[in-house]
């Protein structure tokens, strides 16, 4: 009983507009204490989560991400993808897709990919006579893929908390993260020729290869990464640094959109969000201290077993609630919240860790696109000045796509499964 108190607790505070971190901590250092156990079994636990190599890769990948938004890698990303589909019925919402999931294999982000593109896809394409809510829904829908195609920040988070796989979990995004691109490609063709959008003009030779030439550097980033991570040259830590130094080369010295007296001031940035995420993630460490010594992971054990829960039922349940939670707490507050709950859950039901890992990312995405919490919803409409109404009038149809992709992920974990299992075993 003493937990759920904590748990409603937590809520209450989230809901009252406290910070995460804060819900988080607060609620774990009172209930341990009304509990009678030891706070300082609870901080060295907590110290010993965040002495993780694996850790130290989050501020690194931050810090690539800042370069990345700032040094006009959306721009020419945009400009390549558009030399390839742009002349294509619908092209211009063709090239969102694609230079919105390159773009989410550089950035780790959702927020920062749906923020980078929008700010140059978005009066574009209203400029073309594309519909504005089909243009902010696109841009949203496409942006929540940065946490689903690696290098994700999410990714890294859950690997922390879970105690699982990072490199595992990066190679178990890649095929989901290329199926959410498809279908939101197969329902811009369909909705274009339905509206019956322009198309663009083909791109010359010389332009074509010009644009695409000038996109390598920034391309070559996210293949650096997986290069070194899946050779074994590198390790995950490793490699983000590396992200980090190329992501500021690439951006001072072959795009020349920052100069190096920007350099001090935009690593100060990234190095203060990164602090944010640390923050969140130590009391993150000690909520799951405290949750699993409150038996509320017992509990919900026994209660799987006892009434027979099939592992489709449970995740459908699962779903549900977590869907319900996406609309009404950040998406970061909802997978640190559900994880430490779940995972001891999951061995007993046969439920593979890296399965329900992705499972709750795209659950997170879909968070990003509904109100009234949903990021994605307030930054679109902040940098187009549109309406929140006619911000979630165009997210309508592509949460249903998402919600379709989320039952296909759900039901079918070898989409999931068949890419780590064949490279990592």
């Amino acid at each position: 009983m003493d937990a759920f108190f904590g748990l409603g607790g937590m809520l209450l505070l989230m809901a009252l507009g406290a910070p995460i971190f804060v819900a988080l901590g607060a609620t774990a250092m009172i209930m341990i204490a009304i509990e009678g156990r030891p706070l300082m079994d609870a901080a060295a636990h907590t110290v010993s989560g965040l002495n993780s190599p694996t850790f130290v890769a989050v501020p690194f990948f931050v810090l690539a991400a800042t370069f990345m938004q700032k040094g006009g890698i959306a721009r020419i990303i945009i400009d390549a993808a558009e030399t390839w589909v742009g002349h294509f019925k619908g092209g211009l919402g063709l090239v969102a897709v694609i230079a919105t999931t390159l773009f989410a294999a550089i950035s780790g982000s959702s927020v920062v990919t749906a923020m980078a593109m929008g700010t140059f896809l978005i009066p574009a394409m209203v400029a073309r006579n594309y519909d504005r809510p089909f243009a902010l829904g696109l841009v949203g829908a496409s942006g929540t893929m940065g946490i689903l195609i690696p290098p994700s920040l999410s990714m890294i988070l859950y690997g922390l908390i879970a105690e699982e796989s990072v490199p595992r979990l990066f190679i178990a995004g890649v095929v989901p993260g290329l199926i959410q691109a498809m279908l939101l490609a197969a329902w811009v063709m369909f909705y274009s020729r339905r509206k019956g959008y322009a198309s663009g003009v083909r791109a010359t030779r010389e332009e074509f290869i010009r644009k695409n030439l000038k996109a390598i550097p920034a391309v070559a980033i996210p293949l650096f990464v997986f290069v070194g991570i899946y050779s074994g040259y590198t390790t995950v830590t490793e490699s983000a640094g590396v992200a980090a130094v190329a992501s500021m080369l690439v951006a001072v010295f072959v795009y020349r959109e920052v100069s190096l007296k920007d350099v001090f001031a935009m690593t100060a940035e990234g190095m203060k969000a990164a602090s944010a995420v640390s923050f969140i993630v130590m009391f993150a460490l000690l909520f799951a201290h405290w949750i699993t010594g409150s038996g509320v992971p017992t509990k919900l054990v026994e209660f799987a077993i006892g009434q027979d829960l099939k592992p489709w039922q449970f995740l459908l349940a699962l779903n549900i609630v977590m869907l319900v939670l996406g609309m009404f707490l950040d998406a970061i507050a909802v997978m640190l919240i559900v994880t430490p709950i779940i995972l001891p859950v999951l061995g007993p039901l046969g439920i593979d860790p890296v399965h329900f890992g992705i499972v709750l990312i795209v659950n997170m995405e879909i968070a990003f696109l509904t109100p009234p919490i949903g990021l994605n919803l307030f930054v679109l409409s902040s940098i187009s000045k549109a309406p929140m109404s006619e911000a979630i009038r165009g997210m309508i149809p592509f949460v249903l796509i998402m919600a379709c992709f989320l039952i296909l992920i759900t039901y079918v974990p070898e989409i999931t499964l068949w890419l780590p299992n064949r490279l990592m075993n």
